[in-house]
């Protein structure tokens, strides 16, 4: 027998309906927030992530679906979605737009090869978000709290919003030879990963989840100590703003995120139930690029975004027993008794459903009493059976499932009736 992929999953029906709410949910939220949706291709050239990720990331390095074409190009299934965004961005010029900043936002399929666990898959579904084009601390802030504001409105309550800043070129680069000073020493000491990161992208050494409980790491030295004077001021109006909008947050001077194209804010949502078992301690992630559009040739535009995984969000939901608001509730069911009643039926279905009535009727030629179960399950609210009688007398009784009550009505006025 063929099975699924390792890594993947099928959502079946009973699923999906809370996917679907979740996305419906998050295309309101950002109509109120004034973000437009972009889609990009699954698959984008190769040297864009090589590029716009970072060649010394986990990502590029070990996790990327990457194959070449019939017309020998190098193509890889998107492991993230800003690459692509920044790349659409650059590529239709949106800098020109007269609504600045432009702001997006994308929900699909990212594709990395990983290890599976609870929370992870080897394709999985990310919803994001990029403002593009304006290098202002409200417009971090709005992020943030779009982010505090999206877990919220799902009803999760045991959310931290943790932030640092990683400042700005200069600054950081002060700060990678401080970190190379500082590691040096022990760096033998440390996994592969670490040793080949040394002088490529010492941050990363930080974010190590092999060497995180080392003392070189504890000790080393802290990215805020390194911030010039701009750096700093952009980073207290950040949390002047977040004060000001009531919104709690914790400063972690290690948090610098996985990817190279973060400045200056970087922030991560986490899970902050005592109870919990914590396989996903980590909802989100995002923070500012102020460099990935020039990195990519494009204009010297600056961004801000972040990127949530859809799968995560619903095991955060499975933890705090959250059951989300979906209307299960089916119209009616359509009870035949006969050949002629089953003829009628599917002409009435047809009419019923062109009127925005949901409906449905029995396809396997089972008793009244096992098309009325059939009814049950679907959680109908009204049932009708139609006979030879009920055709001849040209009237029905719509009986009300919850109450039992009946009410007779012209079988040819059925679809005003609903409509009514």
């Amino acid at each position: 027998m063929i099975k699924i992929p390792r890594g993947t999953q099928d959502i079946l029906p009973e699923d999906s309906v809370k996917w679907r709410y979740i996305e419906n949910k998050l295309d309101e939220l950002m109509e109120i927030y004034n973000y437009k949706e972009i889609r990009t291709p699954i698959f984008e050239s190769t040297e864009l992530f090589a590029r716009g990720v970072g060649d010394s990331t986990d990502v590029v390095q070990k996790e990327m679906y990457t194959f070449q074409d019939k017309g020998d190009r190098s193509l890889t299934l998107r492991p993230e979605g800003t690459a692509a965004v920044v790349r659409s961005y650059i590529e239709h010029k949106m800098q020109g737009q007269p609504n600045q900043p432009v702001k997006l936002y994308y929900n699909g399929p990212m594709f990395r090869y990983e290890r599976k666990q609870k929370g992870r898959y080897r394709q999985f579904n990310q919803f994001g978000v990029e403002a593009i084009g304006a290098e202002n601390p409200s417009i971090d802030a709005e992020v943030l709290a779009m982010v505090m504001h999206i877990y919220q409105s799902f009803g999760l309550k045991h959310l931290k919003l943790v932030i640092n800043s990683i400042g700005d070129s200069e600054s950081r680069k002060e700060y990678n030879e401080a970190l190379i000073e500082h590691f040096e020493p022990v760096i033998d000491t440390f996994c592969s990963d670490c040793q080949s990161r040394l002088h490529t992208n010492p941050m990363r050494i930080l974010d190590c989840k092999v060497d995180r409980d080392k003392e070189a790491i504890k000790n080393a030295p802290r990215i805020t100590d390194y911030l010039n004077d701009d750096s700093k001021a952009y980073f207290e109006q950040v949390k002047q703003h977040l004060d000001d909008l009531n919104i709690p947050y914790v400063e972690d001077p290690n948090l610098v995120r996985g990817l190279d194209y973060y400045t200056h804010t970087a922030f991560e949502v986490m899970m902050d139930n005592p109870n919990y078992d914590g396989a996903i301690t980590t909802l989100c992630g995002g923070g500012r690029y102020n460099g990935l559009l020039q990195l990519l040739d494009g204009p010297s535009e600056t961004g801000i975004g972040f990127a949530l995984s859809i799968e995560r969000l619903l095991l955060a939901l499975e933890e705090e027993d959250i059951e989300l608001d979906i209307e299960s509730e089916f119209d009616l069911f359509i009870v035949t008794m006969g050949e002629e009643a089953d003829r009628y039926a599917v002409k009435l279905l047809n009419e019923l459903r062109k009127n925005g009535v949901k409906a449905d009727k029995d396809y396997l030629n089972r008793k009244i009493k096992g098309q009325m179960k059939q009814a049950d399950r679907l959680n109908a609210k009204y049932t009708i059976v139609i006979g030879d009688q009920e055709l001849e007398n040209n009237s029905i009784d719509i009986k009300h499932m919850a109450s039992g009550e009946s009410e007779k009505v012209q079988l040819d006025q059925l679809v005003d009736y609903f409509k009514e």
